[in-house]
């Protein structure tokens, strides 16, 4: 009995323990977690300045907005306001936000609308066709310190990168580059260097192949010459007129099958290409194989014919010749059979080689038979002209084709 009586003491105090601590916590307010979205500010006109922009979730339906900056100097007073539209297109306040305090890098401003009154929720915002910038000075809106698309404008982190080459020796070379929006649209930056200080370059996306030329597609926002940028957002084609009628939308997705290619210009008085490049589904795979071209009935006059895999499966053909005449044009086809079982067929006609630079450059995706009637056309791949049973023959003129300057096997009787 005595031993009973010491348990219950020892096991009371423990449960009237657990039952208080049980108490206590059923009184602990919990409370609910933060419903918020940040989106990233790039620098702009110092590169040591960038942040965030933090969107939160009020319980009354309002919406706080935390500005955070590094690299602010010590003493500023920096604007802040977001606009309609993207970065790249540039647009009207929508709404002012607090003004960044140098010494902190900080600010918050909460709002439950825009400024020209119309209602604004948080939901709303996420996708809102926005864009924040944070300027300088009250005096100086004009110099921005950072910026960044917000809403359906922000970016997914999804990047697409085409090479620009320069053109003819102009010494201007770089790259375009995509990235998608949430919204599907896409970001088009084009950045280039040896573009001569004080020029405005105008450039194109153009329909088809470099090689084989076409309509102008899309309109960039034209190069500085001071910078090498471009900055705009490609939502539409607009087929190089101001009727919106006409434009067709495009996506980010759209762009990486587009059958297409850019070309960049001098000005917009001198449309002299100065860097071109394929995009989408002529990009280039990076395969490529070359056959030689020898010399015939012509000293000296000898080369290559280089064939380089599309995405498309298609293939850029490029002849390149030696000490060809200037102001000639010679004409080119590839001919079935070999040199040895020549004269064979005509199966495919290249663009002719011009004598001022030894250069062809051409699109290999049908064989022509040498007419122009369509309904023949045969497909023919970067692959299948690796097993082709062909030979390349290259003539003096069109009206001299008996006299071949060069001439050379290639497939499989390579």
């Amino acid at each position: 009995m005595k031993k009973l009586f010491m348990s219950m003491v020892l096991i009371l105090p423990m449960l009237i323990m657990t039952n208080c601590s049980s108490d206590d916590d059923a009184g602990v307010f919990i409370p609910p977690a933060e419903t918020s979205t940040t989106y990233q500010l790039g620098s702009v006109a110092d590169p040591s300045i960038s942040g965030t922009a933090k969107f939160i979730k009020n319980a009354d339906n309002s919406t706080t907005v935390e500005l955070q900056l590094t690299g602010t100097p010590a003493g500023g007073m920096h604007p802040a306001h977001i606009h309609f539209n993207t970065a790249a297109e540039g647009g009207d306040i929508a709404i002012t936000l607090g003004t960044v305090d140098g010494d902190t890098g900080f600010s918050s401003a909460t709002f439950s609308g825009l400024e020209n009154g119309t209602a604004v929720t948080y939901d709303d915002l996420l996708d809102f066709d926005g864009y924040i910038n944070v300027h300088l000075s009250a005096t100086e809106l004009g110099t921005l310190v950072a910026q960044g698309d917000i809403g359906q404008n922000e970016l997914t982190g999804e990047t697409k990168s085409y090479l620009l080459g320069e053109f003819e020796g102009t010494g201007i070379s770089g790259s375009a580059t995509f990235s998608e929006r949430v919204n599907g649209e896409a970001l088009a930056v084009i950045d280039l260097d040896g573009t001569p200080a004080g020029g405005m370059h105008p450039a194109h996306i153009h329909m088809n192949t470099a090689a084989e030329t076409g309509v102008v597609a899309y309109t960039f926002t034209p190069v500085d010459g001071d910078t090498g940028m471009s900055v705009g957002n490609l939502a539409v084609l607009d087929y190089g007129d101001n009727d919106e009628t006409n434009d067709e939308p495009i996506t980010y997705d759209m762009l990486l099958e587009y059958d297409g290619y850019i070309n960049v210009h001098l000005s917009g008085a001198d449309l002299t290409i100065v860097s071109q490049g394929d995009i989408g589904q002529n990009e280039l795979t990076g395969e490529s194989i070359t056959y030689n071209l020898n010399e015939v009935d012509v000293p000296s006059i000898s080369g290559t014919v280089t064939f380089s895999e599309r995405i498309n499966g298609e293939a850029l053909a490029v002849i390149s010749l030696m000490n060809t005449p200037l102001g000639g044009m010679h004409p080119a086809h590839i001919h079935m059979g070999s040199v040895v079982t020549a004269p064979g067929d005509i199966a495919y006609t290249f663009n002719s080689i011009d004598g001022n630079t030894g250069m062809s450059v051409s699109n290999v995706s049908v064989l022509d038979f040498g007419d122009n009637d369509e309904s023949n056309d045969e497909p023919i791949t970067y692959n299948m002209l690796l097993e082709y049973d062909g030979y390349v023959n290259v003539h003096l003129s069109d009206v001299d084709l008996g006299t071949l300057v060069a001439q050379g096997n290639i497939g499989s009787n390579n």
